[in-house]
């Protein structure tokens, strides 16, 4: 471990550029997971999702066969722009993210959302009309 951590920094000092070329594919797209709590009431779900960065413009959020999907796209390299020379490296080229949850039985004409703070809340009201139990007769 300390002959490999060495390595990479000798590597590192002695060919600048090999490090922005080793990184480069791993950077272009972050697809690790937003943090959510989702929570189950009697008559709703509540999902939260921490989204730090984004715009309210970069998130698409899409009920379809009881499965609820929030995507967020940020393409930083849109906004960088160095007056004083070009951009060498960033760590911070885009962000890509996508999670779904199975929310059975939603009211979707009463699906909301509010986005502040980097915090998206989503409040999914349950549908009044789908009963949970259902006496079967048999013949």
């Amino acid at each position: 471990m300390a002959n490999e951590l060495r390595n990479n920094v000798f590597n590192d000092f002695m060919d600048p550029m090999s490090n922005f070329f080793d990184g480069l594919g791993r950077n272009m797209t972050n697809t690790s997971k937003m943090k959510t709590d989702v929570i189950e009431n009697d008559d709703e779900f509540e999902v939260k999702a921490e989204l730090p960065g984004f715009k309210k413009e970069d998130i698409n959020i899409n009920y379809e066969n009881d499965t609820l999907t929030i995507h967020a796209i940020h393409d930083l390299n849109k906004e960088q722009k160095d007056e004083n020379g070009k951009l060498i490296r960033s760590e911070r080229t885009s962000s890509n993210v996508s999670r779904s949850f199975y929310l059975p039985d939603a009211d979707t004409d009463k699906i909301g959302a509010k986005y502040d703070g980097g915090i998206l809340d989503i409040m999914v009201p349950k549908s009044a009309e789908k009963e949970s139990k259902h006496t079967i007769s048999i013949n």
